[in-house]
């Protein structure tokens, strides 16, 4: 369909809770779907909300396969999820690095639940509903908060690891950026 642009962290819409979707399987679903998921790949994510794009409603999309962005991220099957329900599985979290089309060239650490159970529904109305953990649970719970206006960086504990990629990988900071999402 169409790559669209990526709004960046500072623009207003970035922090506005989403709407739910109440009408399925519309031309209009099937493309803001097809758009997530072109300008997702345009631009090597590993997700995509679709407030990112400019778009108010609780739709994301996500999947990673060979992604030369995560290359040590197991595979994520692409998915569609609209109106969603996380719940963690244990109270647990695991600090993980994450990055963000909407931050391009940043990564952050960010504590986040191992293991995940989340629900929703595609862009047929058909229900959706699995148990996750990893990389595919930390992408599933980075993408959601994009729908409740929340950026990675509000989740850190310390801001010592927040940063530019390039800077993180050069090893001229303390920590690499392994397994990173979005």
């Amino acid at each position: 369909m169409a790559i669209r642009d990526i709004l960046r962290m500072g623009d207003a819409r970035l922090l506005q809770m989403a709407q739910e979707v109440e009408v399925f399987a519309t031309p209009e679903l099937y493309e803001l779907v097809a758009d997530l998921i072109d300008t997702m790949r345009a631009n090597e994510g590993a997700g995509l909300a679709a407030p990112q794009i400019g778009v108010n409603l609780q739709v994301v999309v996500f999947g990673s396969e060979g992604n030369p962005r995560y290359p040590d991220a197991e595979p994520v099957p692409l998915t569609v999820l609209i109106n969603p329900v996380l719940t963690a599985l244990s109270a647990e979290l695991e600090e993980g690095w994450e990055g963000c089309l909407s931050l391009p060239g940043l990564r952050g650490k960010v504590p986040r639940h191992g293991n995940l159970h989340y629900a929703g529904f595609d862009q047929y109305g058909q229900a959706l509903a699995r148990e996750v953990a990893g990389f595919h649970a930390r992408v599933v719970q980075h993408e959601t908060d994009h729908l409740w206006g929340i950026l990675y960086p509000r989740r850190m504990r310390d801001l010592r690891y927040f940063g530019f990629t390039d800077v993180l990988v050069s090893g001229r900071a303390e920590a690499t950026p392994e397994n990173s999402s979005n």
